[in-house]
């Protein structure tokens, strides 16, 4: 504690005072034991040739990823919660 002092408020039928008060605290680190670490990709196997071209054989593009996505979420929404009909 650095410092504690009390400071009087409004008149009012109450004998409690507010109490301001400087502390420091000191804290020390918690080391993990390495669980929650960065888990790192081996990269190496993107090298291999075989690999590459087993990749390149089943290639998609972005737009087909998001249509996919985007098929799958209307059509369970459509399923699970039904059309709305607009009354105009």
């Amino acid at each position: 504690m650095e410092s504690v002092r009390t400071r009087r408020g409004a008149d009012i039928a109450s004998d409690h005072h507010l109490v301001v008060a400087n502390s420091k605290l000191k804290l020390k680190k918690n080391w993990t034991t390495g669980q929650t670490a960065i888990q790192r990709f081996n990269t190496a196997f993107l090298r291999d040739t075989a690999l590459r071209d087993l990749l390149k054989e089943e290639e998609s593009t972005m737009e087909d990823n998001w249509k996919g996505i985007k098929e799958a979420l209307t059509s369970t929404c459509q399923e699970v919660l039904g059309r709305n009909n607009h009354h105009h």
